[in-house]
Order: C-alpha cells, then sequence, then structure tokens
C-alpha cells in the first residue's frame, strides 16, 4: 500500500521523495519549456518508480533570475507553468496515484518584482514599506560605501544602492532583496502562505536556505583573511547564517503544519535545506517542536571511499539519535554536478573525519569537482552502487530527476545559453548550475519528447538515456531504480529504523537491518565476497560469490 493510501502519520519518516525541477520535467504544450501539463502527464512514471512523494522546485510567478528562486508572488503559478487550476489538478492526480506533494518555500528573499519591494522602493528611507526588507544608509562620506563588507553567495557585493542613496541586502542574486524578519509582517505573510497552500492539499514545504532569514541587525563586517578576503563559510556565531532567532521562526511554522495532523489528508511536513556540518549542528533543526526533517548534505558532498561515508553515516545518526526524526539522504540536487558525472572524477568530494568535520570547504555553488578528470563509464558505475546504498540506510531518501536515467551532467552548454545567476555574478569564472537542470529525456527521437529549441539545449547523445530507451531494459538506470525501489516498499527492513555495521574491511562498507537485509558496497579495487545470503538485487551483474569494484549488492539473508 502506498504512504498516500495508506494515510499514514508518519509517512515522511521512510519516504522516498521525487525532486522534479519544474523547466526541465516535461513539456506539456510543445513550447520547450516544462509545465505542470507535462508534470501531470508523466505522474505515471513517478508513480512506477515507486516514490511516495513528489517536491517540486519553485512553480510561482518569476522573472527567472535565479531558476524560480526569485518569487514575485507566492500565492501564484508561473503562467509559463500554467495556472493555479492546473496546480489543483496535479495535486489531485499526485494524490489519486498515492504520492504526497511538497513545494518549495523562499522565506529568506522576494524578487525585486514582488509588489513588497516595488513599494519599498517607491517609499521614502525610514517608511513602514522598507521595512520589509533590510535598507541601510551606506558608509563613506556621502553613503557611497556598503553598509558593510558582506559578499553574495553568487559572487560580488551583498548590496546593491538604490537611487535616493540607501542600501539593500541581498545574500544572493542582486535581483533577491532579503526579507527582514525583524518585521512581524514579513513573519504573518508567511503565515498566510503556509495556510493558502496547506488548504490546496499541498503536504509540505521543502525549506529554501532554512539556515538563512534571521540577521544580526547590527550588520557587522565579516572577517577577513591576511589577503583581505571575506571569510565565506558559516562559522558558529556568523551574523547573517545559523542564528538563534531561527529557532522561533521555525517553531511557528511546526505549529501551523500541526493544526492539520488530524485533517484527513493526514500531516504536513517541513524539510529543511541547509548546508551546515557538523551534522550536530544541523540536527538542532529537526529538535521536537522544529521542522520534521533536514537533507543531509555531508552525504552528498563526501568523496566516494568507504572511510568518509561511514563517518558521515555515523555522525547523522548519532546525531538525530533521541530527536524523534529520522535521517534523510541525498545525492544530487538542482544545484549540485549531477552524480554519475561527479563520481567518475578523480576526486569525488570532501574528506570526512570520525568526528564528522571535512578536511576541506568545498562552495555550493562553484566548480570544485570540475577541475578533476573525469571517466564517465566509472561514474556511471559508481553512481549505480551509490544508489543502493542510499536506498538502503535507515531513513527518508529523496531523487533528483534523472538520477533514475543516470544521466550525466552537460558540461559544454554554450556560454550564451548559460541562465544561472553565478556566470554573471562571478564575472565568467564559475558556468554554475545549468548543467545538471537540462530537460531529460523522454522518447529517444530528436527533441526527446519535448518541444524545440529546449529552455536550455540538450545534447544530440542523449537517446540511450531516455525513459523509453530504458524502459524494460535490466541493465539500465531505470530498472535499478525501479527494483530497489520495488524492494524497499515490500521488506520491513528497509526505511525508518537502524543499522549494524558488519566489519568487511577498509574498502568496504556492508550493514544489516533487521529483519534479514545486508547491504554491502565495495570502494576498493580488488573484489569481495559476498556475505551469505540471497542476492536481491545489485548494481552489476555478479561473478562468482563476488563484488567487484565499485558495486553494490542487497541481500536476504
Amino acid at each position: 500500500m502506498s504512504a498516500y493510501a495508506s494515510n499514514s502519520l508518519d509517512w515522511w519518516r521512510s519516504a522516498v521523495v521525487y525532486q522534479i525541477y519544474p523547466r526541465s520535467f516535461a513539456d506539456g504544450n510543445g513550447d520547450g519549456i516544462g509545465d505542470l501539463r507535462g508534470i501531470i502527464d508523466h505522474l505515471a512514471h513517478i508513480a512506477g518508480l515507486g516514490a511516495d512523494a513528489i517536491w517540486i522546485s519553485p512553480w510561482y510567478p518569476s522573472p527567472q533570475a535565479d531558476g524560480g528562486y526569485d518569487v514575485a508572488d507566492y500565492r501564484a503559478i508561473n503562467p509559463d507553468y500554467g495556472t493555479l487550476a492546473e496546480a489543483d489538478e496535479l495535486v489531485a492526480a499526485a494524490h489519486r496515484r498515492g504520492l504526497r506533494v511538497l513545494i518549495d518555500l523562499v522565506p529568506n528573499h522576494s524578487s525585486d518584482e514582488h509588489r513588497w519591494f516595488r513599494d519599498a522602493l517607491a517609499a521614502a528611507p525610514g517608511s513602514p514599506e522598507r521595512s520589509r526588507y533590510i535598507f541601510r544608509d551606506g558608509r563613506g562620506e556621502h553613503g557611497e560605501l556598503p553598509p558593510n563588507n558582506w559578499q553574495g553567495q553568487f559572487g560580488g557585493p551583498a548590496w546593491t544602492r538604490v537611487p535616493d542613496g540607501q542600501w539593500y541586502l541581498h545574500l544572493f542574486d542582486v535581483r533577491q532583496p532579503d526579507w527582514n524578519w525583524e518585521n512581524p509582517e514579513v513573519a504573518a505573510e508567511f503565515d498566510d502562505v503556509l495556510r493558502f497552500w496547506f488548504d490546496r492539499g499541498i503536504d509540505g514545504f521543502r525549506v529554501d536556505v532554512a539556515d538563512s532569514m534571521a540577521k544580526d541587525q547590527t550588520l557587522p563586517d565579516l572577517p577577513t583573511d591576511r589577503a583581505g578576503a571575506v571569510r565565506m563559510d558559516k562559522y558558529v556565531g556568523h551574523p547573517s547564517w545559523d542564528r538563534p532567532e531561527l529557532e522561533r521562526i521555525h517553531r511557528r511554522w511546526r505549529a501551523i503544519a500541526d493544526e492539520y495532523t488530524d485533517s484527513p489528508q493526514g500531516p504536513r511536513v517541513f524539510v529543511s535545506e541547509a548546508y551546515l556540518t557538523p551534522a550536530a549542528r544541523l540536527a538542532r533543526y529537526v529538535e521536537p517542536g522544529r521542522l520534521h526533517t533536514t537533507f543531509n548534505f555531508d552525504y552528498l558532498l563526501a568523496e566516494w571511499s568507504a572511510q568518509s561515508l561511514r563517518h558521515v553515516i555515523d555522525q547523522a545518526r548519532a546525531a538525530h539519535a533521541g530527536l524523534g526524526a529520522p535521517c534523510t539522504w541525498v545525492l544530487g540536487n538542482h544545484d549540485q554536478e549531477r552524480i554519475a558525472t561527479r563520481l567518475g572524477r578523480s576526486r569525488t568530494g570532501r574528506r570526512f573525519t570520525a568526528d564528522g568535520v571535512a578536511t576541506e570547504e568545498i562552495g555550493v555553488h562553484d566548480d570544485w569537482f570540475k577541475q578533476f578528470p573525469l571517466d564517465p563509464e566509472l561514474g556511471q558505475r559508481r553512481a549505480r552502487a551509490a544508489a543502493l546504498l542510499e536506498l538502503a540506510l535507515p531513513g527518508g531518501a529523496y531523487v533528483y530527476q534523472g538520477e533514475e536515467l543516470g544521466l550525466p551532467e552537460v558540461l559544454d552548454l554554450p556560454e550564451d545559453a548559460l541562465r544561472d545567476p553565478t556566470w554573471e555574478r562571478s564575472g565568467h569564472r564559475m558556468r554554475g548550475r545549468d548543467g545538471c537542470r537540462v530537460p531529460i529525456p523522454w522518447t529517444a527521437e530528436p527533441g526527446y519528447g519535448w518541444g524545440q529549441p529546449t529552455w536550455l539545449p540538450q545534447p544530440a547523445d542523449w537517446a540511450g538515456f531516455s525513459v523509453e530507451e530504458q524502459d524494460g531494459d535490466i541493465s539500465g538506470f531505470l530498472e535499478l531504480y525501479r527494483a530497489a525501489l520495488s524492494y524497499r516498499r515490500g521488506l520491513a527492513a528497509l526505511g525508518d529504523g537502524d543499522l549494524t555495521w558488519l566489519d568487511a574491511g577498509e574498502n568496504v562498507l556492508a550493514f544489516t537491518r533487521e529483519p534479514g537485509f545486508t547491504c554491502i558496497v565495495n570502494f576498493g579495487e580488488q573484489p569481495v565476497r559476498l556475505p551469505a545470503g540471497e542476492v536481491l538485487l545489485a548494481s552489476a551483474h555478479l561473478r562468482g560469490g563476488t563484488l567487484g569494484p565499485d558495486e553494490a549488492a542487497w541481500i536476504e539473508r
């Protein structure tokens, strides 16, 4: 029985959630842009995959300065994607198929085209309209310098000056002014936004940059290094990240979600997006009465090694123990190089120590991984094994559209096609995240089931990655995911719970889950002997009772 059909109060603890980036998922009207009709028409693919829920990245009206994360209206649908009536149709259709529906909440900033920001620009300094955002006078003799040295996440200063001389804060793109969460009107506005969508049947929200919003209103300068570069990491005590005031905001939202717990539809939930480390720091977001779950990005960014991944898994399990919240695992998303490409590189991620701390810092939006040599076949093999590891771990899991097809990153997009604000804000030094956002292929024919041209160009050699070509091919990614999610639904050992590690050598991760399940992954260069039992599923064809390098298997004891 599906998680939705069962109406379980704790469906979210074990859910596999499929992320839809709407502009790139499916084209229902042939204009080359993904839309709600395309999602409705392809819900059978997601339900057939075995997912429990979908998460739809921002579907709101937006000038698309940052891929929809610059929201102009939180209670409407982007006309490129459809209408509010179609959104209601989508939710109802998903629910009929047993799929819950999560959407994005973008509470740190709005679009500069939001009516409240337009009101702020039209009003005078010190006005109530300006107090909804963070406006300040500048420094210098004539206010010509920004109020402090903060830098934007996409490059450049975090401040922009308006014609009357004041400056407004934007931690991301210049077209994304930050809300002032000290203003009661802002908090009340988001209360209403939550209820608006909950009342329309939405099952939950993924909270964009859930570690931002609250700011030290004294706006102190950030520390700099010896060369004068501003510190960009989220250190403890940072004036704009992971502030203690966030707890009040999270608890306010949780109280609203809890109002719906006893409704026929069941509980409404939140998942936090917060790139924080170590795990104990992040786990505070899922303390009782705060958010329900939070992505484990240490797991996403960890290198492909038994040691680093075990350290991350152990730290996450320990941090969540006793909090009443499950771990939530993720391999990729719309912000990260696709897993099938990243794992094919000679360097695959951060190296984590036993205390859950990475030995180096890797930026979320930079091109760090892309500097290392790439072996595409190796990346495909490791991505298959990584899928079985993720889906066997205790807790929930997220699958980004195209992972189930083994899609690689598109590394050669023409410069004139790039849309990510990182490209412009970095002075054309960093290409940004467009390579993981290319529209996914449905058919093998030219166009891959999309109108032409698509909003980002698709590679000419993607026919073999298409749903049509992989359907029924037992050696492909699609059937591997279908089989894994079928077992995950059918086996009592999988989903929420715990695991017990097995001693299988320094280059192997092996663990049991009860009743009667074993997962084993070989990170080494030599084959390893499989544990006793019946092989349920393997990431590659097994030979002679052994598991080859960069392969994984599920075993029933």
